[in-house]
């Protein structure tokens, strides 16, 4: 084959590769496998439909399985890009920066082994980027950093985006850097629900966005079969296995409350309120006040940063039933007195603040106000001696007692607990979609209950603490009825305090004291 002969191939060929992704993938570009070394990336079907997808749509959500190779598929996409079209800006995101890391080294190996006659020149190459000398570029980043603050991007890349900390935000400044025209790609494994990832998929599902949906379950790799599955419940367990592997949202996630039971809940309790108040509409009340009722407020208090919200629930002590809601973004001090007005209104209901550093703002205009039912708490047994308060016109006067929830070290676990055997058990009941959707990124991360990063939690904080003091204040009633009780049966038996009248029949009418008045004692039993 002479010179003439030979630039009329490798134009041919240039132009092929131009113009069909899956055929410059599968021709001219080599993949490092963990176990064989360097081999061509021979596609599998699924990741030829992938690939065309990925082409023909500029939004596109992949709810992916894990060990499919749709990273190094994303990888090979992002290289055609740069190959073949100037002046392409490709930005990855991810939650750590290894992780945006190693896709750019994907693209590096394959760049690496492209024929001399592929492969453009490179201007620049460090672990970090990428970039050529057409134009075209590729750059890793972390979330941490300014993710998605940049000039315009041709192509933006969320990787294992339902574990990247405040994501929202991330796509609020990325969507301006891609309306010249950019595509964007999100792909991840779930991690359970409520979150972006989630929410975007749903959505994308349902027709409500931009975003073309894939799904690619584990089943797709011709590779693996049901014995391959079995084995990953053996090693991963089956809640991590339904995760990674079936792209089970529900099971995902290692959320608190099973994702299960609050899908039940949306479908069963949830519903708008009858009413919203306030400058923000951000009281909700589902049902007035009852003056036959016993009430409870919890309420926990901002840490006064732009990110937090302080947050309340009015519960029915009896059929332990939220009544009404509260969260917004509002001053300490205006937080107080909201706590106290909702209170008042609600039968001047038992009062729970948690008292956390800047709570003690809440609670002093409690305190200020003279509240007659504020909740007090033990100083030195804080988690163990709660249910030995009556009220803080007493608690007051006791020197070990403080304004007050202590969320500690003690009482976390225990509230959490709590909240958990409620729902579990379905006693509660939630009418607020608010607390549904915190409930859901609510998860235990290294043992710790929390929110999950870039989400808050000031609704499920408050409504724990109003569950473990609900029983409290259960128990006292009990105590308070049985003490009474115990009073009355030990009237008659020791030295007489009240003389009954005599020759007068009506034993709840006694006369007290040296001056004999006459006194009505039925509030014993009351």
């Amino acid at each position: 084959m002479d010179d003439k002969q030979l630039k009329s191939v490798i134009k041919s060929e240039y132009v092929k590769c131009a113009k069909d992704p899956i055929y410059f993938l599968r021709k001219y570009c080599v993949i490092q496998h963990p176990m064989k070394g360097k081999i061509p990336f021979s596609l599998y079907n699924f990741q030829e439909n992938t690939l065309e997808d990925l082409v023909q749509h500029d939004y596109n959500v992949i709810l992916k399985a894990r060990q499919l190779g749709i990273s190094t598929l994303t990888a090979g996409y992002a290289l055609w890009m740069m190959t073949f079209q100037s002046d392409k800006n490709i930005l990855v995101i991810a939650t750590k920066q290894d992780t945006a890391k190693n896709l750019v080294t994907k693209v590096r190996v394959m760049h690496a082994n492209l024929p001399s006659w592929l492969k453009p020149k490179c201007v620049e190459d460090n672990k970090l980027s990428l970039r050529y000398a057409n134009g075209s570029q590729v750059k890793a980043i972390s979330s941490g950093e300014d993710s998605g603050r940049s000039e315009a991007l041709s192509l933006l890349i969320l990787d294992e985006a339902a574990f990247i900390p405040k994501i929202e935000e991330i796509w609020a400044a990325a969507q301006q850097t891609l309306a010249t025209g950019g595509q964007c790609l999100v792909l991840s494994t779930p991690n359970g629900v409520g979150n972006w990832f989630h929410k975007t998929w749903v959505a994308a599902e349902e027709g409500d966005s931009d975003f073309n949906f894939i799904k690619l379950h584990w089943s797709l790799h011709p590779d693996r079969d049901q014995t391959w599955r079995d084995e990953q419940d053996k090693l991963l367990g089956p809640s991590i296995a339904a995760q990674e592997c079936d792209c089970d949202f529900i099971t995902s996630g290692q959320s608190v409350i099973d994702g299960v039971i609050l899908e039940e809940y949306i479908n069963t309790q949830v519903k708008e309120p009858m009413e919203k108040r306030g400058i923000d509409s951000n009281y909700w009340i589902w049902e007035p006040p009852n003056y036959t009722k016993d009430y409870l407020v919890s309420a926990d208090v901002s840490r006064g940063d732009a990110t937090d919200y302080s947050a309340l629930h009015v519960i029915d002590i009896d059929n332990l039933e939220q009544v009404a809601e509260y969260k917004g973004k509002i001053s300490t001090r205006d937080f107080g007195n909201l706590c106290v007005n909702v209170a008042t209104e609600y039968n001047d209901a038992l009062l729970v603040i948690e008292n956390a550093s800047i709570g003690w703002a809440a609670i002093q205009q409690a305190i200020d106000r003279d509240y007659s039912n504020l909740f007090y708490m033990s100083k030195d047994l804080q988690y163990v001696d709660v249910h030995n308060q009556y009220s803080n016109k007493i608690n007051s006067m006791e020197r070990k007692m403080v304004p007050g929830f202590s969320m500690t070290a003690k009482t976390r676990p225990l509230v959490i607990a709590k909240l958990e055997e409620y729902f579990r058990e379905k006693t509660i009941k939630v009418k607020s979609q608010r607390l549904i959707d915190e409930l859901f990124v609510f998860i235990y991360n290294n043992q710790r209950a929390e929110a999950m990063k870039g989400y808050n939690d000031d609704l499920v904080l408050s409504l724990c603490i109003g569950l473990w003091v609900r029983d409290t204040a259960l128990r006292l009633r009990a105590e308070g009825i049985a003490l009474q009780k115990n009073a009355l049966n030990h009237v008659g038996k020791a030295e007489p305090i009240y003389i009954p009248v005599d020759g007068e029949n009506d034993s709840w009418s006694w006369d007290v004291g040296p001056e004999k008045k006459r006194e009505d004692l039925t509030w014993l039993i009351k």
